[in-house]
């Protein structure tokens, strides 16, 4: 099924660049300022269900998964400037002949080249298919012993030139293309999206959710899965197969509250969801400690690690930095001790998760001392 899956997805797409399939897309509001130096035969084989290049941030390195005709690569080359860096990548010979040959256009209209189409599966960014398709044209498999020697070069070429390196990643984009993966492949999808990604970088993905599971007569379907219906994630799974990979800071920013289609009472709409990748490395205790602000009286992080409104909560150095970063520095205080900790102490927390720092342990190392309540002047 996923092969038939693959070749279904392969076939719509390379009709949608030659004439456009205006059921594969949702209407969406794009910056027009960006728009004004983008061909028209890019805008309108464009397919997609949201705008995930408007959290794309001035001198990054941008990661397109399933790049199409280049909308949003061209969107982003414009927004990280001459210093940042876009990758698109795409399997669909003729999305990318779309796509590389107006790049040129946009590089002479914005004054700079930065953007670059790769061909390749988004659930293996190791595996450089334009490679592939270089060896093939001159070493043809014509037998079991050829096939034998293009899987050897296969993996050669993800081992030692991969396609999309380690940590080299600071924000991923991707708008309505993940659902086409089939559900065999999607976890190995977030694998290879957390590898790429540098610690601290984060996701902005666009892409069609539905409120019930898609039932398997609905995904045995070439049709609705080409078209963005069959392998859609459910609303909840999409969260939580991220947090399994390793992702952090899961939110849902965008949730279309009309659906974009109704299929057997299921129905199928655009969220955008963001996250993060987190650090591996051992962490510390350097009496540092985190209070969570509110509204709610108690917060739980994907590690377990409850927060109670107004209570200071002794964390590691990792998760200290953590807080005091994206999505959480808006909802916590962070609490530093007053003499710094400069030994690398290995971090425990209580029996049951994080324990309370109490405030003689933040004050540790200083002298107890009493100002004059009525002391003149202000505080």
């Amino acid at each position: 099924m996923d092969m038939k899956i693959t070749a279904s997805v392969q076939k719509r797409y390379a009709e949608g660049a030659n004439e456009r399939q205006a059921e594969l897309c949702c209407p969406v509001d794009y910056n027009t300022e960006y728009l004004k130096i983008i061909p028209q035969e890019v805008i309108e084989k464009d397919y997609g269900c949201g705008d995930p290049s408007q959290y794309v941030r001035e001198g990054e390195v941008v990661l397109d998964l399933g790049s199409g005709g280049g909308k949003i690569c061209f969107i982003a080359s414009q927004v990280v400037g001459d210093k940042g860096r876009v990758i698109g990548v795409d399997m669909t010979d003729d999305m990318l002949d779309l796509a590389r040959r107006n790049a040129p256009i946009v590089a002479k209209e914005i004054g700079y080249a930065n953007v670059e189409f790769k061909k390749g599966n988004i659930q293996d960014l190791k595996t450089d298919m334009g490679q592939v398709d270089e060896y093939l044209r001159e070493n043809p498999v014509q037998n079991s012993e050829d096939f034998g020697k293009l899987k050897q070069k296969i993996q050669e070429i993800g081992e030692k030139a991969p396609m999309i390196a380690d940590d080299s990643i600071d924000i991923i984009v991707s708008n309505c293309v993940l659902n086409l993966v089939s559900d065999n492949e999607k976890k190995q999808l977030f694998q290879e999206m957390y590898r790429v990604l540098k610690v601290g970088g984060r996701i902005a993905i666009s892409d069609i959710v539905s409120d019930e599971m898609s039932p398997e007569h609905l995904k045995n379907d070439e049709k609705l899965w080409s078209g963005c219906i069959s392998g859609a994630f459910q609303e909840y799974e999409f969260g939580r197969l991220l947090e399994e990979v390793g992702f952090y800071g899961v939110s849902i920013d965008k949730f279309d509250k009309e659906p974009w289609q109704i299929v057997e009472g299921i129905e199928y709409r655009s969220m955008t969801i963001l996250a993060w990748k987190g650090d591996d490395a051992v962490s510390f205790d350097k009496n540092q400690a985190v209070m969570y602000k509110g509204p709610w009286k108690e917060v739980i992080d994907e590690a377990g690690n409850k927060f109670p409104r107004g209570k200071r909560m002794a964390v590691s150095d990792k998760l200290f930095t953590k807080m005091q970063m994206e999505p959480y520095k808006d909802q916590m205080i962070a609490i530093e001790p007053h003499v710094a900790v400069t030994d690398d102490i290995p971090f425990k927390g209580g029996c049951c998760g994080l324990s309370e720092r109490k405030p003689e342990e933040t004050k540790a190392g200083t002298k107890r001392i009493t100002t004059n309540p009525s002391q003149d002047g202000c505080c």
